[in-house]
């Protein structure tokens, strides 16, 4: 028996089966929102922290500030209440207020700005002015660590390591470099496939971000291709999942799963994985699934 720490990875894996006759190809999706705070999040946030633990840098009782799209502050909000630890949240003020309402049930202060660009900015400012520990997950290397210990390993051992293709959005990046170390290193021909929104899309969960946010842990060599996604796409898939596939999901996941068919769809065979990043219950106060 352990806490409710112990409950994060080892997510289920479940196969596609409503959306293509290829006997051949198979889609699998990692349905990540059943981590305990409800997304992929959870592992980066956990070994962000665990990782800070370990090195001294953070200690229990200490205050923390991490800017954030949702996922990632909610998962930290969780976590640092099992340690002990305050934090301030700094979101998007467009975020839904599900996200707001979980962070602070978890006890963590949220602040809402402009855009992500500004909240990003607010974050590193105040954490330097006050001494305030900042995990910076756009640039701190245990976000996509916990890829490489967890979630890749569990893709390679739940596909037999037949696994031919991962899908990924790409927010921060971290889950999309964490799986292509891991899995390259398994074997060098899986293909690692990436999405961003188009120009005119707003997708929470995936960025096109400005070249001066780029995060800094993003290594573009690590990605095989990246497939833009329409945001009425996007919203498409994500309610098909709902509706075909009885998987309850957010607009990224919808995303993620559009650019997997696509992929599918020019494949003879294959074995395709995309996440399914969080919960659609984040997203019920919005117009995705209205």
């Amino acid at each position: 028996m352990g806490n409710i720490i112990d409950t994060i990875g080892n997510t289920p894996l479940v196969e596609i089966t409503s959306f293509h006759n290829n006997p051949n190809v198979k889609i699998y999706a990692k349905l990540e929102g059943n981590n305990p705070a409800g997304s992929v999040k959870d592992r980066p946030a956990l070994n962000m922290i665990q990782s800070a633990l370990e090195r001294g840098d953070i200690k229990r009782g200490d205050k923390l500030i991490e800017a954030t799209s949702g996922n990632t502050g909610i998962a930290l909000a969780m976590i640092a209440s099992m340690f002990g630890m305050e934090i301030e949240i700094v979101m998007p003020a467009n975020s839904t207020r599900e996200r707001t309402l979980t962070m602070e049930a978890f006890g963590a202060k949220v602040t809402l700005l402009e855009n992500m660009e500004v909240c990003r900015d607010y974050a590193e400012e105040k954490a330097a002015r006050e001494g305030i520990f900042i995990l910076n997950q756009f640039a701190n290397p245990d976000n996509y660590k916990a890829h490489i210990k967890t979630t890749g390993p569990e893709i390679w051992r739940d596909t037999q390591g037949k696994i031919t293709h991962f899908v990924s959005a790409m927010g921060t990046t971290g889950t999309i470099m964490g799986n292509s170390i891991y899995l390259k290193q398994q074997n060098p021909n899986i293909q690692i496939v990436g999405c961003q929104p188009t120009e005119e899309s707003s997708i929470p969960g995936i960025r096109r971000w400005p070249q001066e946010y780029l995060p800094k842990i993003f290594d573009p060599s690590r990605v095989d291709r990246i497939i833009d996604i329409d945001q009425a796409d996007a919203i498409e898939k994500s309610r098909l999942l709902a509706r075909k596939e009885g998987i309850f999901a957010g607009m990224s996941s919808g995303g993620a799963f559009h650019a997997a068919l696509k992929v599918a769809n020019e494949l003879d065979e294959g074995v395709i994985v995309f996440i399914v990043c969080d919960r659609g219950d984040r997203y019920l106060s919005s117009n995705l699934f209205g």
